[in-house]
């Protein structure tokens, strides 16, 4: 499986990826201090900066086949969700979950995996949710602590992960045009085998997050086990612990591998 992650930040996600044997083909991110981690840890991965001008040409131009993606994710920025900000929400010019979602209906990915801040379920969830049930994903989400899997903090985050029908997309395939946004194809009745598919999913997903909830653990107020150096700072603070979401890339795989 090939992934394409934007806003990549220091590489949070793109580490559970490959933790879990899923290839980093591409990534996205736009500050210089990210991309300098980025560069380091996956020198040979095409490395892009502006999310806004990303598409299809951009990714064939850098060697990336679009229809080879499998898999889209991106911790979108949470600046206008967080409790810590302003909570504008969509009306923050920051809320880019618009580009990430041009660029799924471009590339169509059987997968797609969203993160962002706990309280993003509280503001923007549905929209989300209903963009991606609208384009033809079905699509659940999680909220999961990082001090479950050993972290010195809770940070909660809400995960979103959407599967297409596999039929749709070989539709979607035979309809494309390049450089634009390909139309979904009608949607059908559900076939048994798709459903059970997505049950297994969200089974797997579920157990995952319960297995965090309940080993949850008290940590000291005062060990925030963070460096100086504000660049750095700040790109820990917005960093996903690669633990806590590497349950949902074990789960995706393992759902591939028993299909195939």
């Amino acid at each position: 499986m090939r992934s394409l992650e934007l806003f990549a930040g220091i590489g949070g996600i793109a580490l559970a990826e490959q933790m879990a044997g899923i290839e980093v083909a591409g990534l996205c991110e736009y500050a210089d201090y990210p991309r300098m981690i980025l560069k380091k840890h996956w020198p040979d991965v095409p490395l892009f900066k502006d999310v806004t001008k990303l598409d299809r040409e951009e990714l064939t131009n850098a060697g990336i086949s679009p229809d080879s993606i499998d898999i889209v994710s991106g911790g979108f920025p949470c600046q206008p969700f967080s409790i810590a900000g302003k909570r504008k929400g969509t009306e923050d010019d920051r809320d880019l979950w618009p580009e990430m979602f041009r660029i799924i209906k471009q590339i169509w990915p059987t997968w797609v995996i969203g993160e962002n801040v706990a309280n993003f379920a509280n503001m923007e969830l549905d929209r989300t949710l209903s963009d991606l049930e609208g384009a033809g994903y079905q699509a659940r989400s999680f909220v999961l602590p990082a001090l479950a899997v050993g972290a010195p903090h809770q940070r909660l985050r809400t995960f979103i992960v959407a599967h297409a029908d596999s039929k749709r997309r070989v539709c979607m395939e035979k309809g494309k045009q390049s450089g634009r946004d390909r139309e979904p194809a009608q949607r059908t009745n559900a076939e048994e085998g798709q459903t059970a598919r997505w049950n297994n999913a969200r089974h797997i997903l579920a157990s995952g997050a319960r297995v965090l909830s309940s080993t949850s653990r008290r940590i000291p107020r005062n060990d925030d086990g963070i460096s100086e150096g504000l660049d750095r700072l700040k790109a820990l603070g917005n960093a996903v612990v690669p633990q806590q979401i590497l349950p949902i890339f074990k789960a995706i795989v393992q759902i591939e591998e028993a299909e195939q």
